[in-house]
């Protein structure tokens, strides 16, 4: 049945509810949260101009084609495409753009890496940003309240983090609803104003935007990184649509996040007509008086869940980046029995959440925040412009003309908002960009040391036959049971293998070689599993193949009636455990080998990442010298 037909029976369009309103929830929370600072940072902030009515026409046009040139078009209409089995977000899009353009593997590699990368910053400045926004809020309906803003912004954060472990089954439900709420709430907010000064709809103009960024000269061009704040966000639309799919997500953002957050922004303007002095703090000013409390317990609430959903990001990233080849072994919980992509990295989680509170005790207001926010979205957004690119031309098959032409027009737009956004490196944008840096040299520096530690694991194997030939020669003993090896190179005999053999002089009688290889792609078909050969002298070699958003799991992969394996009572796993030291020679920097060495003994152990019982495992430890 086809979708649009699913979607049209009451059971389809019941599911096309529910996915829209969990989308609601964890995809735009980001970019929901934007109103309690954007329209403040044009005209307030340490970068914005100095407030005068004639500008707020501008300011208004350029933040409605922003909105729908980057997300409206770009993302939700152009990005959203290129799915890897349904996948979305920056590797997905690397492993994608990777598949048919060997030559530029690693170029391409390397910009999908810093992509991700700066997605961490982003991960540790929306939260701090969001919250102590929202709790600014208190300076407005509680003046007296103003000293113990940070504190509180502290306290909410580290709650956030400290309940990360619990999962977001239990609480997701009302992540849509509450979401549904502020998003209406943003529309009331900014509708009465809009009535009373209906004039700032014409800020739909291009012109206005053109003419505004042609009068201001250079500080209009500055301002650009201010006006970027209403999209930031607009990343994780693409990120998160292996959860929920391209039609929930597109019908959310254009039925109902992006006409109640154009209201608001236009009734923003239109306040600050009516209200020049209002620009201290136009999202709280511009309610009535008695909604402020409710109004700051909602823009809370509504911050928590944006931040839910950039740290869920960034455990799933971490997962990927796992799974991939770029990252060590990292402790996964699964928190939701139902949800695969619900998972929990506590390693991850205690470093946000020191990050964040170090940021908001450092910035100590949402202004001074929002100099570091946006250079690094930005840099990721024209990473994700260029990677489409080679999408678009290596697996859709566009004609150059067609895809250099959309492309370079994304380019430029992209280009604009960062280099406006580069002007606030000193202020403080140069976080994110440290932040990027640190990731990618622990990234790129595992890849060399697992691809440097791979060739000198190699050279010290022999061939199976080899190994076969050994066995016969030295009349091994051939003992009872099952013995399970986990190999990297499937023509050779694993080291743990080699050393049990030659120190015990004995071989189990049935003895199992198991590869597991992640692909680039998001998920493998069932079917595609599993390829299993019969090697002889009580040999069997067992291929199991998992993408990079699935969990592998040993002991389900032996348990198929495809892989004719005894119960795991009668089955014993032999795991190599290579110690690594750095030492001088060639092949890679000292520092590298240092840094390499600390990250593999701070790994996740093989049994816990493949699931295997500990009671089963006997581990044969070997060193190697880089």
């Amino acid at each position: 049945m086809s979708q649009s037909s699913t979607s049209a029976s009451p059971g389809g369009s019941g599911k096309l509810l529910k996915l829209s309103l969990g989308a609601l929830g964890v995809v735009y929370g980001d970019i929901g949260t934007s109103p309690l600072y954007a329209m403040r940072e044009c005209f307030h902030g340490s970068h914005g101009l100095d407030f005068h009515p004639t500008r707020v026409l501008g300011v208004l046009s350029l933040m409605f084609w922003a909105m729908t040139l980057l997300i409206s078009f770009k993302y939700v209409s152009y990005v959203m495409r290129a799915d890897n089995r349904g996948e979305g977000g920056v590797l997905a899009l690397m492993a994608l753009a990777t598949q048919r353009s060997p030559h530029r593997a690693r170029a391409l590699v390397i910009l999908g890496l810093f992509g991700a990368a700066l997605l961490y910053g982003d991960g540790m400045i929306t939260p701090s940003i969001s919250v102590l926004s929202a709790m600014e809020g208190l300076k407005i309906a509680a003046p007296s309240l103003t000293p113990y803003v940070v504190p509180l912004t502290v306290m909410v954060l580290i709650g956030i983090f400290s309940v990360q472990h619990r999962g977001t089954a239990g609480i997701g439900a009302i992540f849509g609803p509450v979401t549904l709420l502020w998003f209406l709430t943003l529309a009331a907010l900014g509708i009465p104003w809009i009535i009373e000064n209906p004039h700032v709809l014409e800020a739909i103009s291009p012109h206005h935007a053109a003419r505004f960024l042609m009068r201001e000269g250079y500080a209009g061009f500055l301002i650009l990184g201010s006006v970027f704040l209403v999209v930031t966000g607009g990343e994780s639309i693409y990120a998160d649509m292996g959860h929920f799919g391209r039609r929930p997500i597109r019908l959310t953002w254009f039925a109902l996040v992006m006409p109640c957050l154009l209201l608001h922004y236009f009734g923003q303007g239109a306040f600050l007509l009516a209200h020049p002095k209002g620009v201290e703090n136009p999202f709280f000013l511009m309610a009535p008086q008695w909604a402020l409390y409710p109004l700051v317990g909602l823009s809370t609430l509504a911050t928590i869940i944006a931040s839910q959903a950039v740290i869920s990001g960034a455990f799933s990233l971490t997962r990927q980046a796992s799974m991939l080849g770029f990252w060590p072994r990292v402790k996964v919980q699964h928190t939701s029995a139902q949800e695969i992509g619900q998972v929990y990295v506590p390693s991850i989680n205690w470093a946000l959440m020191v990050a964040t509170v170090a940021l908001v005790l450092g910035f100590r207001t949402s202004s001074a925040l929002a100099a570091a926010y946006g250079i690094a979205v930005t840099l990721t957004m024209l990473i994700t412009t260029l990677l489409a690119y080679v999408v678009a031309r290596d697996i859709w098959n566009w004609s150059r003309f067609r895809a250099f032409g959309l492309s370079a027009t994304l380019v430029i737009v992209d280009a604009s908002f960062f280099l406006s956004n580069a002007t606030k490196v000193a202020d403080g944008g140069w976080f994110p960009i440290a932040v990027a840096g640190l990731i990618l040299t622990l990234m790129t520096t595992w890849r060399l040391g697992r691809e440097r530690l791979r060739s000198l694991l190699f050279e010290r194997l022999v061939s199976l036959e080899d190994f076969f030939e050994l066995l016969h020669v030295e009349r091994i003993a051939r003992v009872p049971g099952t013995a399970v090896y986990m190999v990297s190179y499937v023509e050779r005999a694993p080291t743990a293998l080699m050393l049990n053999t030659f120190h015990h002089r004995a071989v189990h009688e049935h003895v199992v070689l198991l590869t597991i290889r992640f692909e680039e792609s998001s998920r493998i078909n069932d079917d595609e599993r599993v390829q299993t050969e019969e090697l002889g002298h009580g040999f069997t070699r067992v291929i199991a193949r998992f993408g990079f958003m699935e969990q592998p799991d040993v002991p389900a992969i032996l348990a198929r009636e495809d892989t004719p394996t005894p119960p795991l009572e009668y089955t014993t796993f032999f795991l190599g455990r290579e110690t690594v030291l750095a030492a001088d020679g060639p092949g890679m920097q000292r520092w590298r080998k240092v840094l390499f060495a600390f990250m593999a003994r701070n790994a996740q152990q093989a049994q816990g990442f493949f699931s295997i019982p500990s009671d089963r495992v006997i581990e044969v430890g070997a060193q190697f010298e880089l």
